[in-house]
């Protein structure tokens, strides 16, 4: 199996994601979308930015290379009556069921950065973009001391080497390598803007809730708790992460709110 696809598979993100729905309505809310809008929304999840963005009026496609969270789109799609939004499985590196300049806009919210062979996916969404329209991603900043970074750099500290040519996907937080790819891409200097902006995770509960849930549902964590029992290793790893969401919980004991900052990335197709 793709191990892409196995990593987003083996968990549940749509229990990570119901932290992120009201960061993703504004974010969404933020990029001016109406009716009349062809949107894609790529590695989409179960919707945290297509269903807004389908709500605003806009006709919406969600690709996602895990079947689970295709499948958990489609059913909030049809529990919400949004007949203009649908959910596929596709991988943001070979959108080969897509034509060319099919949308006005392409959104990958700490979707697209996870895929493989960052160039092509890079060269995929200019391509499906028609002229004039944008791109907007959301990836995750190495060495960032916020929540998501620090969580993937704990958890990668307790996981085996990738394999040769792994290409780690918050290189995708770098505005040098973004210039890069969407450059090899056709799209000029001028056409790229990179800031950085926060994404909150909101829980009712205590933080250490919402680590239970990355811990059970999150495939990165999810990894690096199996390898770190077979290293005896386990309590070490969940008393480091229990540290990280306690420490960067600005709630009280009982409840969470969490900022991440990341890489807004907007690029504009001539």
């Amino acid at each position: 199996m793709n191990a892409n696809k196995a990593l987003w598979e083996k968990g549940d993100f749509t229990r990570i994601a119901a932290a992120m729905r009201e960061s993703g309505d504004e974010l969404v809310e933020s990029l001016g979308i109406g009716p009349g809008m062809d949107v894609l929304d790529l590695g989409c999840g179960d919707g945290t930015t297509a269903l807004p963005a389908a709500q605003r009026g806009a006709r919406v496609l969600g690709v996602d290379i895990a079947a689970n969270l295709v499948a958990a789109g489609n059913a909030r799609a049809s529990a919400a009556g949004l007949q203009n939004l649908r959910f596929q499985e596709g991988d943001a590196s070979d959108l080969a069921d897509l034509g060319d300049e099919n949308f006005d806009l392409v959104v990958s919210i700490f979707g697209a950065m996870f895929a493989p062979r960052p160039f092509d996916v890079a060269n995929e969404m200019v391509r499906v973009t028609r002229k004039g329209g944008r791109i907007v991603m959301g990836n995750w900043i190495p060495g960032d001391p916020t929540l998501i970074a620090l969580v993937l750099k704990t958890s990668a500290a307790y996981t085996p080497p990738p394999p040769e040519g792994f290409v780690s996907p918050v290189t995708w937080g770098v505005e040098a390598n973004v210039r890069e790819r969407f450059g090899a891409a056709g799209i000029p200097e001028y056409g790229i803007v990179c800031s950085r902006e926060t994404y909150v995770f909101r829980h009712s509960g205590p933080p250490s809730e919402l680590l239970q849930t990355f811990k059970q549902f999150y495939g990165p964590t999810m990894n690096a708790f199996e390898a770190a029992s077979n290293d005896g290793r386990a309590q070490d790893l969940e008393a480091e992460l229990n540290e990280l969401f306690e420490s960067h919980n600005r709630a009280g004991p009982k409840a969470t709110d969490i900022p991440a900052t990341y890489l807004k990335v907007v690029v504009s197709k001539p």
